[in-house]
């Protein structure tokens, strides 16, 4: 019989945090270390303009972060982009089943960077930090059956590179080189560093 997965107590913080994301991955992993926050999703609109993957995430991360700080006095706002890239592509979400097949198609027997930033601001004292994290995954040489098999799946559809890795896409992900967590879309040990940025140093 397999034991259940430890409820963690709630940690209320000295400060407010507002996590600046709609993202369900996102949000479980702040609720799986027990913190108090709220969610707040940003208005501000992604542009994919011709800069590297890191520039691009770091753009969109203190966008999402800035538009929501707006509507606080008092909180500590977290805004998060990831970007996945391979060479000169940018990876998106898939625009439609096709779309879908040829980011899969460029990522088979492929190494790519998955790039998370992070931009935390202080409403109150208007001090931010940023953060980069980059993470390289290896998938395998995908079979067309592979490809059509998980594109049917739907769990593709609405992530960045077309795959969930802590969902079906696992078996395709030969190697990771960097933090796990980035690629779910929010890299938690550099979270932890920029919060004790601000004070926040008891998250346990």
């Amino acid at each position: 019989m397999s034991e259940s997965a430890p409820v963690h107590q709630k940690v209320t913080l000295p400060r407010q945090i507002v996590l600046a994301s709609q993202s369900p991955r996102r949000r479980e992993l702040l609720e799986g270390i027990g913190i108090d926050f709220l969610v707040h999703p940003s208005k501000f609109e992604e542009k994919e303009t011709h800069i590297t993957p890191e520039e691009l995430a770091l753009h969109n991360a203190m966008g999402k972060a800035q538009e929501v700080s707006r509507h606080y006095k008092d909180a500590l706002i977290i805004g998060v982009d990831t970007v996945v890239a391979f060479n000169e592509h940018f990876l998106g979400k898939p625009k439609d089943k096709e779309d879908h097949k040829r980011i899969l198609r460029i990522l088979s027997n492929t190494t790519h960077k998955v790039i998370s930033a992070i931009c935390i601001i202080d409403t109150r004292s208007k001090k931010n930090v940023t953060a980069i994290e980059t993470t390289f995954v290896t998938v395998e040489k995908l079979e067309e059956s592979d490809i059509e098999a998980y594109v049917a799946s739907g769990e593709g559809d609405d992530k960045a590179g077309g795959y969930a890795i802590q969902g079906l896409g696992c078996l395709f992900c030969r190697k990771i080189e960097g933090d796990y967590f980035n690629v779910v879309g929010l890299p938690m040990y550099r979270l932890r560093k920029l919060l004790k940025e601000f004070g926040i140093k008891k998250l346990i």
